[in-house]
């Protein structure tokens, strides 16, 4: 894998997820790329500047994150993420811009996906782990960007981007 560099603005990287082709982008501002909502991923930060990742396997390290249910809005998809996936609730919170991805080749052809990101801060609650996430890692905001990497360039640049909306990259 080469350098990571986070993503610029409208920069479309490959991607491949699930045996399929993807293109993905980083979008700025407050308003939605046209697309499937695909939910919300937060980037969350306790009051003493410590970043709250998760984990399904105790390897791969990421930011909350998760899909809406019924017609739940962004902020509400965020909240109820964080307190299933991270055990914290959110108390302040800004969007900080979206990932958007369109399937170029597999069965889900022509599908556009797009997820809001933001930053958080939280208040950190007993670590019950629930659903598919089994760890949950507090770190230095400092060290932010040394752990928050994905075998997939593109989900890294990503990550990175969001990072340094928060003032974290």
């Amino acid at each position: 894998m080469g350098e990571h560099l986070q993503a610029r603005d409208l920069e479309e990287m490959v991607s491949r997820s699930n045996g399929q082709d993807w293109s993905v982008s980083w979008h700025p501002g407050a308003s939605a790329p046209a697309g499937r909502s695909h939910g919300t991923a937060g980037i969350c930060v306790t009051a003493d500047a410590q970043l709250v990742l998760i984990s399904h396997d105790g390897t791969h390290w990421g930011f909350p994150a998760g899909r809406p249910e019924g017609d739940e809005t962004p902020l509400e998809t965020l909240r109820r993420e964080v307190l299933e996936e991270a055990c914290a609730v959110v108390g302040d919170a800004r969007l900080l811009g979206y990932s958007r991805s369109r399937c170029l080749r597999g069965h889900e052809r022509g599908l556009v996906l797009v997820r809001s990101y933001w930053w958080a801060e939280v208040e950190l609650l007993a670590w019950r782990p629930r659903f598919e996430i089994t760890h949950r890692r507090i770190i230095p905001v400092t060290e932010a960007t040394d752990v928050v990497r994905d075998p997939d360039e593109a989900a890294t640049r990503i990550a990175l981007r969001a990072l340094d909306e928060a003032g974290l990259g």
